[in-house]
């Protein structure tokens, strides 16, 4: 984290208040060491009669009174002025300012804004989750913006800054530390670019990028045929009905491909969200800012393909498993994919037991459905079975991410046996022709190249089509 960057805005002040509801300043540990080595110097002067160390002793109390008489004040109106403990506007505040709406993973920014009232220096913690504090002195001015930058790979909803802000005035007036932000945002997955995706082989729509295997208005020939009731005249192929009919008798039309439009759910198994170190898979400790979880790497993989699916003019619809709300349904469209990426960063784990499902969700009829799971219970291959047995394609994204080694036998021995039961189920989906692309470490780079492998294996198994399947 560091302090420099960007201005942005949430409008939540902080106004300097304790925690028993009063507001003002209190003298600091300096005040009282001044007066106590004053007397002190003064009162061994006089015993000892030593003059000049009495002395010495007096610039300090003096010092001492006339800060204690320099009290903060705050100006309420034309030459009037109140007491700091009546009057707020004394004390210091702290406005954090960030951007409206939804932040996109890598850098959040902000800005609090400090308005120092009646202190010379303002002292401000800043700190956030996983980051180290910083800590910064600020010379005061009628106000100030310092801006913020925080990184983190992290996506959902993230806490942001936290920050302490304090006050002082000639080092003997200090203002009781208050707290400035603590806010969550929700952070959007961003979009990695893919080229061609497996698709189903049977489309749907009137219209679309893709063509079909019916007969209807599009680009691709199908054949040459005799011209019959319900063919429209600019389809007759009039150099095909010369060359074969010299006499009119009859007329030729060219047939072509429908066009149409391919429909595809993302499901994303939400259940988990385990990082890449094993100690937090028990709930305890705090996950790094700069390693992905398993379901930061699911947001990743379907915002990347829910965005070239859209691009390319076909359908999506976005399940979420461990939530039983209404799920978004199949549309096409920016608008449609904006709302696909933010319920992707509202996807969350919640009680196991909570979230089982009787029945795998429904998926429309001729749709591609896209699992992103971490394969760590047998729930993906009991979905996976029930949606091939219907009939639709299923395309698997292993979202686990690479596991640290560990040196404690006991996590060593748990991990083998729950890596080889894994395993197993990843050949069993491998062994029924289900395909399973990597998305983590240096795989991620290898899934789009596995992505154009299935495209292109899937047009070479559908008949009457070419191009993108």
């Amino acid at each position: 984290m560091t302090v420099g960057g960007v201005i942005v805005s949430d409008g939540r002040t902080s106004r300097g208040e304790r925690a028993d509801g009063r507001r003002g300043w209190q003298l600091t540990s300096a005040y009282t060491a001044a007066v106590a080595a004053g007397v002190l110097l003064l009162a061994v002067g006089v015993l000892a009669g030593r003059a000049d160390l009495a002395l010495i002793g007096v610039p300090g109390l003096l010092a001492a009174a006339w800060a204690r008489s320099g009290r903060p004040g705050s100006v309420v109106g034309p030459g009037t002025v109140a007491d700091a403990d009546d009057d707020a506007a004394a004390v210091p505040r702290g406005t954090l300012r960030e951007p409206e709406g939804s932040a996109t993973a890598g850098e959040l920014i902000a800005t609090l804004h400090v308005a120092p009232g009646a202190a010379d220096v303002v002292h401000l913690r800043i700190g956030a989750a996983g980051h180290r504090t910083t800590e910064v002195a600020l010379h005061a001015t009628p106000a100030r913006d310092v801006p913020l930058r925080l990184s983190s790979v992290r996506t959902g909803p993230q806490d942001t800054f936290a920050i302490d802000l304090r006050g002082s005035l000639h080092a003997t007036w200090e203002q009781e530390p208050v707290q400035v932000g603590g806010t969550r945002r929700l952070v959007l997955p961003a979009a990695a670019p893919l080229g061609r995706l497996p698709l189903p082989q049977r489309l749907r729509g009137l219209t679309g990028p893709h063509s079909s295997r019916r007969l209807g208005d599009g680009a691709e020939l199908r054949d040459i045929h005799p011209f019959t009731p319900g063919d429209r005249l600019r389809r007759i192929d009039w150099r095909t009905t010369a060359r074969r009919s010299p006499d009119l008798d009859t007329l030729y039309v060219r047939r072509t491909y429908a066009t149409a439009e391919a429909t595809a759910v993302l499901v994303v198994d939400s259940r988990d969200d385990v990082g890449p170190d094993l100690h937090t898979w028990r709930g305890y400790g705090t996950l790094r800012v700069d390693e992905p979880t398993s379901l930061d790497l699911a947001r990743h993989a379907a915002a990347s393909v829910a965005r070239a699916l859209v691009e390319g003019g076909d359908r999506v619809g976005l399940e979420d498993l461990a939530r039983r709300r209404r799920p978004l349904p199949p549309a096409s469209g920016r608008r449609h994919l904006r709302r696909i990426v933010h319920g992707l960063a509202l996807a969350h784990p919640k009680d196991r037991a909570s979230v089982h499902r009787v029945r795998p969700p429904q998926v429309p009829a001729d749709a591609i459905v896209y699992l992103f799971t971490t394969v760590l219970d047998d729930e993906p291959l009991h979905l996976v079975r029930t949606w091939r047995a219907k009939g639709h394609p299923v395309v698997v994204i292993d979202t686990l991410p690479d596991v640290h080694p560990v040196t404690e036998s006991h996590l060593r021995i748990a991990w083998r046996i729950a890596r080889l039961e894994r395993d197993d189920r990843l050949a069993a989906l491998t062994g029924e022709g289900v395909p399973v692309i990597r998305w983590a470490g240096s795989a991620r780079d290898q899934a789009t190249i596995r992505f154009e492998a299935l495209a292109r294996a899937a047009e070479r198994h559908v008949p009457g089509r070419t191009g993108t399947p």
